[in-house]
């Protein structure tokens, strides 16, 4: 990070750059550069041994993932090759995200990722389309992946969280909405993938007013059913996701699993050192005061009973960066029927299985949202309004009969 000297918009030097040091190593040693809590190594390759290394040599891994793309198609291997593009495209996305900057290598990087994502369009087994949508003097884009068929159908807006792109959900070849007969709308928003190469800088109630603009146009789709649209909203999308649910009545049913609605004070002080240096980039931040003056206005109170349409919320015990006492006020806070999921002993990205997860687009966490929000849509009463639950890892899961409604884990 810059010294204090040469501080410059969008990167300025903050009080958590003191602790690059741990944090390069905790990146060396763990292969994460967030959510230390779980076991195993992370996804960044060995050769990593810095957070400023990780776009190269993720960069590199991905020319090679397209090489090996390019050269199954070349062998008319079609299917093999859109496994690869998709893959590349994620190593590109992940590589260009650590890149703090709209220089020549987050251009060259997230250019990689539009180029595989183009190419998984070209050779998917269904209709995917790259929409923009003129939104406050320029453009916000997002990808349609439309399910087969000419009745219109619900749709699911996916709001990913601010370390994924649109190109991360849903995988072609295991689109959970597709499966259960739902278009998805994969949005980069203020904060996210083309909107940062466009130079729209976060503010803290910009990403709903994006939204809302998609939506508008997603209604008019003859495909989209306008009566049944929901956002799926994961991780810091669950944020913004709360406040689209929360301004906007055309959304008939909202989840935001992984919640990090509460204050993001346990975000930018508490969790890596990576957020608020991300957030830094996101708001085109001139100085630290005036990054925290952003960040202190990203806020879900007052709005919580806004939200009109049915919820489902999901997070972990001992979550970081969602301290679930505060996850437990703002539910209690809502009029509209919802219920909680609380994951026991896990922290973020929480596992209805706990089993884990080997990659973002197969998480289990999607089959679960996207059975809970068929249900609305098909007009479905919840199950346990107003209550929380706790998913024992012994029990059978939230679908479950006898579901214990407690909220600690000694009642």
């Amino acid at each position: 990070m810059p010294s204090p000297s040469r501080a410059k918009k969008g990167k300025p030097h903050l009080h958590r750059d003191n602790q690059q040091w741990f944090f390069d190593w905790m990146v060396k040693e763990t292969g994460k550069t967030f959510h230390f809590q779980p076991d195993g190594r992370g996804r960044l390759p060995k050769s990593v041994r810095s957070h400023d290394m990780i776009s190269k040599h993720v960069g590199m891994a991905a020319k090679k993932s397209e090489r090996l793309a390019q050269a199954e198609l070349d062998a008319g291997h079609k299917e093999t090759a859109m496994e690869l593009y998709y893959s590349a495209a994620l190593q590109y996305a992940d590589a260009q995200h650590v890149v703090f900057e709209t220089n020549d290598e987050k251009k060259f990087l997230h250019g990689g990722a539009i180029r595989c994502y183009d190419k998984v369009r070209e050779l998917a087994p269904y209709k995917i389309e790259h929409v923009d949508v003129p939104w406050n003097g320029t453009v916000v884009s997002g990808n349609l992946h439309l399910a087969p068929g000419n009745d219109p159908k619900p749709l699911i807006f996916y709001v990913p969280g601010c370390d994924q792109t649109k190109e991360a959900w849903p995988h072609p070849y295991y689109n959970q909405a597709l499966q259960r007969g739902m278009h998805v709308f994969s949005f980069d928003g203020p904060g996210q993938g083309e909107s940062n190469l466009r130079g729209i800088r976060l503010t803290d109630d910009n990403y709903e007013d994006a939204a809302a603009a998609a939506i508008d146009v997603l209604m008019k789709r003859t495909e989209v059913d306008a009566q049944k649209i929901g956002v799926y909203a994961l991780s810091f999308g669950s944020f913004w996701g709360m406040r689209i649910a929360a301004k906007n009545r055309n959304i008939a049913a909202a989840a935001a699993p992984w919640a990090s609605f509460v204050d993001k004070y346990y975000l930018m002080t508490e969790e890596s050192p990576r957020y608020k240096q991300l957030f830094a980039y996101l708001t085109q931040s001139s100085s630290e005061a005036e990054l925290d003056g952003v960040w202190q206005k990203m806020t879900m109170e007052g709005l919580m009973d806004k939200v009109t349409c049915p919820t489902l919320i999901v997070t972990g015990e001992y979550d970081p960066r969602a301290p679930v006492d505060e996850v437990y006020r703002l539910f209690d806070e809502m009029k509209a029927p919802a219920e909680l999921w609380v994951l026991p002993d896990q922290h973020h990205n929480g596992s209805i299985t706990q089993k884990g997860r080997s990659s973002v687009w197969e998480a289990d966490i999607h089959a679960f949202v996207c059975d809970w929000l068929r249900e609305r849509f098909e007009g479905k009463p919840l199950k346990h309004p107003g209550k929380s639950l706790w998913i024992d890892p012994a029990g059978a899961g939230p679908n479950a009969p006898g579901i214990s409604y407690k909220r600690r884990w000694f009642d």
